[in-house]
């Protein structure tokens, strides 16, 4: 799997004369996608036993960047030292490579924290690590200044990550994740950057805001704007709906809507978090599955089962006919002239033998056609690009107002020409209660709706992007 070549330069943020704190950020897009490889969706976290109990202090959540990455740069330490990370909602600690990453392959890939070249940095050697489901990173806690935008954090707690993630971190275009989550998911109960932003009264108004530009290039991925919001990023007025729980930005949400439709998958009230480190919208995988059915998705593992079903169907029926045979199960009455008993055996199996003939085709056909509706394995739901034409609008009633989203924006296209793959925005995660049933909506859905962070008021807005 292969990521765009970037362009790299050295500043990526701007503090402008309206008072706000703007980080431009980059993007990166998949530009090849192989059907073996559904890493890309497979989280960089969001592990389950986290969502259950925020007070763990040995573990964080982080996502997958693999799909389209958006990230931004920061300096850590005096002088700075800039990193590359990503601007993620849905954690709440910085960590960056360490210099002590030494026998990681993939931390030879990135720029690493030397704490020795920093004149404000302070011990502090508490041990911290991150698991991610399919791997983990471990290090220990320090201290220094931060640099973000044109605001100086001083004394911030963040990870030295002394062991990497493995290949996923290696192809990744950032060095390091910034939380913007509460405080309440973060590792060590460090105070997040954003807190500290607030406490040291470095902005105007305590909120934060993200913009992802949907028609930009690599150097035009957006801006995440901290201390309020930039006018010219939305179009019409913000629909706002309170947080339900900190720790990630969670808010209640209504019903799902396909094609004018409302299949009642919240009924009973469901909730969604609101999360710029995932790359895609995911939700319980019968709600998913759902909806990938209504869009036409042929995943591996449908097609698959399909084909499985066709050989082994037909291998079963004519195996079944060859033993249902009189010739066979009729020997012990044998021989059948003037005998009762042979003459009703041959009749009853033959009946059989010629059912099991007639019913194959029709049989394997239903089969068929559960392979539709069961359950797919996490992976990418490939879909017809012609198709997308003719694929319905899905919708999120958020604050009693329905945010669609067309097929052009939650189907992704990977490659050009000849070699282009359409992959579903939709997959499958569950979240045991009582935290589940839930929603994350990442960056398809951020790419369409501008999004403020509002701390002080504890709620969060959406808009149509401009």
């Amino acid at each position: 799997m292969f990521l765009s070549t970037l362009l790299h330069t050295p500043v990526f943020s701007t503090s402008t004369d309206d008072g706000l704190v703007r980080i431009r950020l980059k993007k990166a897009r998949l530009t090849s996608f192989d059907d073996d490889d559904s890493s890309f969706i497979q989280k960089y976290g969001i592990n389950v036993s986290d969502l259950q109990g925020f007070q763990r202090s040995d573990t964080v959540a982080l996502k997958n960047y693999r799909e389209v990455e958006y990230f931004g740069e920061i300096g850590i330490g005096t002088p700075p030292q800039n990193f590359t990370v990503i601007f993620d909602t849905g954690s709440a600690n910085l960590w960056i490579p360490s210099s002590q990453c030494l026998s990681s392959v993939s931390c030879m890939f990135h720029s690493k924290y030397k704490s020795s070249e920093s004149s404000t940095y302070k011990t502090n050697g508490k041990h911290a690590a991150i698991d991610y489901g399919s791997g983990s990173i471990s290090g220990y806690f320090s201290e220094d200044n931060v640099m973000v935008g044109g605001l100086l954090i001083k004394d911030q707690e963040f990870i030295e990550a002394t062991r990497d993630a493995g290949m996923n971190f290696v192809t990744g275009k950032f060095d390091g994740i910034l939380g913007l989550g509460f405080r309440e998911i973060s590792v060590g109960n460090v105070v997040p950057i954003w807190d500290n932003m607030v406490n040291q009264y470095l902005v105007r108004e305590r909120v934060f805001s993200f913009w992802l530009n949907r028609q930009g290039g690599n150097d035009e991925g957006g801006e995440v704007v901290f201390g309020g919001v930039d006018p010219t990023h939305y179009k019409g007025m913000h629909t706002y709906v309170p947080v339900t729980q900190k720790g990630y930005w969670q808010f209640d949400m209504g019903d799902i809507v396909i094609h004018g439709k409302e299949p009642g998958f919240c009924v009973s009230g469901g909730s969604a978090i609101v999360d710029s480190g995932t790359s895609l919208i995911a939700g319980p995988t019968t709600m998913i599955n759902q909806i990938n059915y209504a869009i036409g998705t042929q995943g591996v593992f449908t097609d698959s089962c399909k084909l499985v079903v066709t050989l082994f169907g037909r291998v079963l029926f004519d195996g079944l006919a060859i033993v249902i045979n009189p010739n066979i199960i009729c020997l012990p009455f044998q021989p059948c002239i003037g005998n009762p008993l042979c003459m009703i055996c041959n009749m009853i199996v033959k009946f059989f033998n010629d059912a099991i003939k007639m019913s194959r085709d029709s049989i394997i056909n239903l089969a068929k056609d559960l392979c539709n509706i069961i359950p797919i394995p996490a992976g990418a739901s490939m879909v017809d690009c012609a198709r997308i034409p003719f694929m319905p609008v899905i919708s999120f009633t958020i604050g009693g107002r329905e945010f669609e989203l067309s097929p052009d924006e939650y189907i992704l296209r990977i490659g050009k020409g000849a070699d282009m793959k359409c992959v579903s925005g939709f997959i499958a995660l569950d979240f045991p209660p009582p935290r589940g049933p839930l929603w994350i909506l990442g960056d398809v859905f951020m790419r369409r709706y501008h999004t403020i962070f509002d701390y002080e008021n504890l709620r969060i807005g959406f808009a149509e992007a401009a």
